[in-house]
C-alpha cells in the first residue's frame, strides 16, 4: 500500500506524537519512541495520563499539545484509530502512521483527502532497519 518514498519523506519530519505512549517499557510504543529519539526526532507522548515519557513532557490528547506536530504515530487499536486520525486532520498534522495491525481504511482515505501523508500497518522501527 505505502510506497518508499512515501515512506521516507514521513521518516524525514522531526516532530512525532505519538499517541498511546505511557511509561510502560512493555509496551511497543515505548521502544519506538526511544528509537525515533535516537534517529534524531522529537516525540511527544499523548496518552490519559500525561506522562513525561524520554524526557518529554507529554499530553492527554492531540488538541492540547501546544506546537506544531508533523507526524501523527497511533499506537491504538483499529476501533478508535479513526478518532485519533480525525484529530490529527484537525490539528494539521502532515502525516499519521498507523503501526502495525492497526487497519482502517476509512480513517486513511480521509486524511489523504485531507491531504496528509498516511501510513498504515507498519512499524518505523522496521522501516529504519531496512536498507533502501
Amino acid at each position: 500500500m505505502n510506497t518508499h518514498s512515501e515512506i521516507d519523506a514521513v521518516l524525514s519530519l522531526h516532530t512525532w506524537a505519538v499517541v498511546g505512549l505511557g511509561n510502560n517499557p512493555e509496551r511497543a510504543a515505548f521502544g519506538v519512541a526511544k528509537l525515533l529519539q535516537e534517529k534524531g526526532h522529537r516525540i511527544i507522548p499523548v496518552y490519559p495520563r500525561a506522562e513525561t515519557v524520554h524526557g518529554e513532557v507529554g499530553y492527554k490528547t492531540l488538541s492540547e499539545v501546544p506546537h506544531a506536530i508533523d507526524v501523527v504515530d497511533c499506537f491504538v487499536n483499529s476501533e478508535r484509530v479513526g478518532e485519533v486520525v480525525d484529530e490529527a486532520i484537525a490539528i494539521g498534522a502532515k502525516a499519521i502512521w498507523l503501526q502495525l495491525d492497526v487497519i482502517d481504511a476509512a480513517a486513511i482515505a480521509r486524511a489523504e483527502a485531507a491531504g496528509l501523508i498516511a501510513i498504515m500497518d507498519r512499524c518505523p522501527a522496521i522501516e529504519y532497519a531496512k536498507v533502501r
